[in-house]
């Protein structure tokens, strides 16, 4: 990923104070100005940390909170305030409103730039965990890792070959959905089904006999008479 930290409405003049620092660590900050610009630079997934002050120009604490609620409820990326204000209240009231840290303004340089590391350190660990997440299938005691290409029942891994381990992710992923034999043939060899039948009922068999307790009575890779199988 990236190194964008954006300084949203930089009144307390952080960026200029901060921009050489950040720049010789190889971190890019941009300054802007309003909520829509900030908005679509999130979109277009160009932000990877928004750096604020609680207190807005010509607006009093409460809406500067409710700004970081906003920014907090449209992006997940970390919020960091940097303030002038020291009292206790407005910082616990900032962290509440969504804020990932609150730091003074006066500190010192080299503590920011640490805390700003730590922030994007744990932001990344965060992203990368929910992205492998995403690849792990999971029906009952039945798991497919798809980083690892493991299959496991309960604590017991199952050993699939390469064309059964693709045939069950298919239909785990589509958990519940029929899949025909031509459908199931197309999408595993990218070529038109002709005499699949058995091709596909061998592998059925195979993937049933390594993962069901009992293959007669599937629990989990069944038969739709007339039209095909599914999982689930």
């Amino acid at each position: 990923m990236g190194k964008n930290i954006v300084v949203f409405r930089n009144y307390t003049g952080i960026m200029d104070r901060m921009k050489p620092l950040f720049q010789g660590e190889g971190y890019e900050l941009a300054a802007v100005g309003s909520v829509a610009q900030m908005e679509t630079l999130l979109r277009e997934g160009r932000v990877q940390m928004i750096i604020t002050d609680v207190v807005m120009e010509g607006q009093d604490v409460q809406e500067g909170l409710d700004c970081i609620s906003h920014l907090r409820s449209v992006s997940s990326v970390p919020v960091m305030v940097v303030s002038d204000l020291k009292q206790e209240e407005i910082k616990i009231r900032a962290l509440n409103a969504g804020a990932d840290d609150f730091v003074s303004s006066e500190c010192n340089p080299l503590v920011l730039l640490a805390r700003v590391k730590s922030q994007l350190r744990r932001y990344n660990q965060l992203v990368s965990m929910c992205r492998n997440i995403d690849k792990i299938y999971r029906i009952d005691d039945l798991e497919i890792d798809d980083n690892t290409r493991k299959v496991s029942v309960g604590k017991r891994e199952v050993r699939l070959t390469p064309i059964e381990y693709q045939i069950l992710r298919l239909l785990v992923r589509e958990r519940g959905r029929v899949f025909s034999i031509p459908q199931i043939y197309e999408a595993i060899w990218h070529m038109q089904a002709i005499g699949a039948d058995n091709t596909i009922a061998v592998h059925i068999r195979h993937i049933r006999e390594k993962i069901e307790s009992n293959p007669k009575q599937p629990r989990y890779l069944k038969v739709v008479w007339g039209t095909g199988y599914r999982v689930g």
